[in-house]
């Protein structure tokens, strides 16, 4: 069978095999990947015939060694193909999984992490090499619906609080300058130094402009105003059928009403009006039912199963890593890789949205 594989490095070639695939998102692009600061992007692509797999993943240096690992940008993102991926001949899938091996070796990788598109059954392709993993569930709006069927099934005490909210006369906008998205950035900070968040989620202001780049992303940054103060804020990803909240904030002087809940109702408008099809919400920290999914929750009961992907490809150099890491080596453990595991350190939940939609960065 005659097949070629690829590592891409530019933009032009990165971009044109994202744009041709079945499904793909924001994430997928080279401009996200280039965002990232922890490694290298690459594209892994697999051609055969007229299929192509593409797989974009953040290489990593592993300090003292002279090993490399893989890990996903902030989001979702995951393997593409030009054909729906539950499609993909079980031929196929074996011989990718054969060349993503190779290409590992080859980056002298010995370990992968990926969260999954929940809506992209890339599962289907993936759980043949190994490491798949339950993340509890996510939940989501489907925008499908009219307004007001959407609204019904909201809980009842919610329902309530927006519509007195919107009675309020806040002022709901599009930042459309520099001065309010460092306005928003400085919300967002302390909102995660109330949380004792992980430095891994202070992206600095240049990080929100970047995504908010028209030349390149698609996304918006909606914000509420009380008159000449800022309530709250989320910066919104747009892809072809879904928008999402991907990071958030309140601020302090609002938090008792909530006007969060007033944002998440406006982020479902703006995605109907846009011609979306989903409003994914996300779910709890790590995967978890916590305070975070029961107020996410509230608005819709529509779940997905949540996947990520941990894979080794080099278990001698993993194992090793491990035990010089001199981490215990624990089943209840769910970091990975564990090598890279930080120091525990409390991080308080909260019924709010003002954390980001996804958590855990490995």
């Amino acid at each position: 069978m005659d097949y070629q594989n690829l590592t891409i490095r530019n933009r032009e070639d990165w971009d044109e095999y994202i744009s041709l695939s079945y499904a793909h998102e924001g994430f997928h692009t080279w401009y996200y990947h280039s965002l990232n600061t922890e490694g290298e992007p690459l594209l892994f692509v697999y051609k055969e015939k007229e299929i192509f797999v593409a797989l974009p993943v953040i290489k990593r240096k592993i300090e003292g060694s002279e090993y490399f690992d893989m890990t996903c940008v902030y989001g979702y993102s995951g393997p593409v193909s030009n054909v729906k991926l539950t499609d993909l001949p079980n031929t196929t899938i074996a011989q990718f999984k054969a060349a993503f091996k190779a290409f590992m070796k080859e980056e002298s990788s010995i370990c992968i992490f990926s969260r999954l598109h929940p809506f992209l059954d890339q599962y289907h392709l993936l759980e043949n090499i190994g490491g798949i993993k339950d993340n509890g569930t996510t939940l989501y709006v489907d925008l499908s619906i009219p307004v007001d069927d959407q609204r019904n099934r909201y809980d009842k005490r919610l329902g309530r609080q927006i519509r007195s909210l919107r009675k309020m006369g806040y002022v709901i906008k599009e930042a459309d300058c520099i001065q309010e998205i460092e306005d928003f950035a400085e919300m967002y900070y302390k909102n995660m130094d109330r949380l004792n968040a992980s430095p891994n989620y202070y992206f600095d202001v240049q990080h929100f402009i970047n995504l908010l780049n028209e030349e390149y992303m698609k996304n918006k940054l909606v914000l509420i105003y009380d008159g000449p103060k800022l309530m709250c804020g989320a910066l919104i990803l747009l892809s072809d059928d879904i928008v999402r909240n991907h990071l958030s904030a309140t601020s302090p002087d609002y938090l008792n009403i909530s006007p969060s809940k007033l944002l998440t109702d406006e982020i479902s408008i703006i995605g109907r009006r846009l011609g979306k099809k989903i409003f994914h919400l996300g779910g709890g920290v790590g995967g978890k039912e916590d305070s975070l999914f029961n107020f996410k929750k509230l608005f819709s009961n529509l779940q997905v199963k949540d996947r990520i992907w941990c894979y080794v490809n080099d278990e001698p150099a993993y194992n090793d890593l491990v035990l010089r890491s001199g981490i215990k080596t624990d089943a209840e453990v769910k970091f990975f890789p564990l090598y890279r595991q930080p120091q525990k350190k409390t991080q308080p939940t909260t019924s709010e949205t003002e954390t980001p939609a996804i958590a855990n960065l490995n």
